[in-house]
């Protein structure tokens, strides 16, 4: 969990008490210890089995299986032990504060899922044919008191940390969560299996089990290999411009950071991160000898560099998952009074996605070190944004990011060291940012009054 703030602390002390405390005091009397232990192996299981995702920073695994089975035969606390088992897992992965934690979690969320099955009408022990349908209600309200409970506690302490994408964290395991309702329900069926399997009604939920983790590591394995295809390309392209790295990612940062100011649902974020990281692949099809040159465009350059956006889109436009970031990527060079390119749009004529790259963009360039000129201040960046608002950028967004960069900050990038091999690159910047014509030179960027604006790399 990284870092941990005293709060966090105290929060993270406070469940993992509060569960010893449920799991200790009992009662104990009528509980069955053949499903607990049973249903403990399974659990065991499948914390072992756990499917990492998220460069892992997440993992899923179908433990409420094993809890809510445990809900049924023996009841809230028993429920609890089992949800305990979490702790013996061989996982690798989780700090000892996280696995600690983690199985707190669990064991109240199972304590409690049992006390929410007694007060709907469940009654706790093997289920009789005749049971049914009338604890499918009991059973449903106690898996999804399970899955809330849950995915509140977890929520709690990634607020508390405030990691980086803890936001984001937040939404993946509550998509997971809404899965989990489903594999909820294997719960009542391994309970309904005890009378005729006994101890082997969990063995036989292994298989639907594995077959779970299969489907969760090939979405896994699916996020993987996306991050991969978008790092490769970005990595292509700051290899041709040293003054450009890292760019990309803060670009996506910003863009995200403007996403969630304004409250886009969590796919369109996604889309707009994967858009920040992508905005300038189409330099991958401008000469390195025009992004290197120092000095003025010809008319030739100056055109090239204008397609790059185009260019940009054609590289990616048979990338599936990108979706809405690929008119992000063709419009980040339009501006709001219709005179950036490459179509000239104006207003609302130009995607959403594209006003907000645009911001985040020039801010970048502007708090971040070229050939020609030291990076600006963040105050000073952040006045020219609002300079513009309105000419080149759309205010909404850019009220946005300055909202957002006073609550969060913004860490500038460090200057590329002395050697490097783009130390003589003062061209990039005005072929990325379309604002200056194949007669004017680079250093006209920063003292221009109209046209050309602001740049952005």
């Amino acid at each position: 969990m990284g870092r941990l703030w005293w709060g966090a602390w105290l929060y993270i002390t406070a469940v993992v008490v509060a569960a010893v405390a449920v799991t200790a005091l009992g009662p104990y009397t009528g509980v069955e210890w053949a499903p607990v232990v049973a249903l403990g192996l399974l659990q065991i299981v499948s914390e072992s089995t756990a499917t990492v995702l998220r460069s892992r920073s997440v993992a899923w695994s179908a433990t409420s299986i094993a809890s809510l089975a445990a809900v049924v035969l023996t009841g809230p606390v028993g429920a609890a032990l089992v949800s305990c088992c979490t702790l013996l897992g061989i996982r690798r992965g989780p700090s000892p504060p996280q696995r600690l934690f983690n199985t707190a979690m669990y064991a109240l969320s199972a304590y409690l899922a049992g006390h929410a099955f007694l007060l709907s009408g469940g009654h706790v022990g093997t289920p009789e044919p005749s049971s049914f349908p009338g604890i499918i209600g009991p059973f449903v309200v106690a898996d999804v008191a399970h899955v809330v409970i849950n995915f509140a506690l977890l929520g709690g302490v990634l607020w508390l940390t405030r990691e980086p994408g803890a936001g984001s964290r937040v939404d993946l395991h509550l998509k997971l969560g809404i899965t989990d309702l489903g594999y909820g329900a294997f719960g009542l069926l391994t309970a309904a299996l005890w009378k005729v399997l006994g101890p082997f009604a969990p063995v036989l939920l292994l298989i639907p089990l594995l077959a779970a983790r299969w489907a969760v590591a090939q979405f896994a394995a699916q996020q993987r290999a996306q991050a991969a295809t978008v790092s490769a390309l970005c990595q292509a392209v700051e290899t041709k411009d040293v003054y450009t790295r890292g760019h990309s990612e803060r670009v996506s940062r910003g863009s995200v950071m403007i996403a969630r100011e304004i409250g886009m649902r969590t796919e369109r974020v996604e889309a707009i991160r994967y858009a920040g990281m992508l905005h300038d692949v189409g330099k991958l099809g401008v000469p390195t000898s025009v992004l290197q040159k120092s000095g003025s465009l010809t008319d030739e350059e100056y055109a090239a560099i204008q397609l790059h956006p185009m260019c940009g889109l054609d590289i990616v436009r048979d990338i599936g998952f990108l979706d809405e970031a690929l008119a992000g990527i063709m419009h980040h060079h339009e501006r709001i009074d219709g005179r950036g390119y490459p179509m000239g749009l104006a207003g609302d004529e130009i995607p959403e996605f594209a006003r907000v790259l645009a911001v985040a963009d020039a801010f970048d360039a502007m708090t971040s070190t070229r050939s020609y000129r030291g990076a600006r201040p963040v105050p000073e960046a952040v006045a020219e944004l609002r300079k513009w608002a309105g000419r080149q950028f759309d205010p909404a967004f850019v009220d946005a990011f300055i909202a957002a960069i006073e609550r969060d900050g913004w860490k500038t990038p460090e200057p590329p060291a002395a050697g490097d091999d783009a130390a003589d690159v003062v061209a990039s910047a005005v072929g990325e940012a379309g604002v200056t014509g194949p007669s004017e030179s680079a250093g006209a960027i920063d003292s221009a009054i109209d046209f050309p604006a602001i740049e952005s790399m």
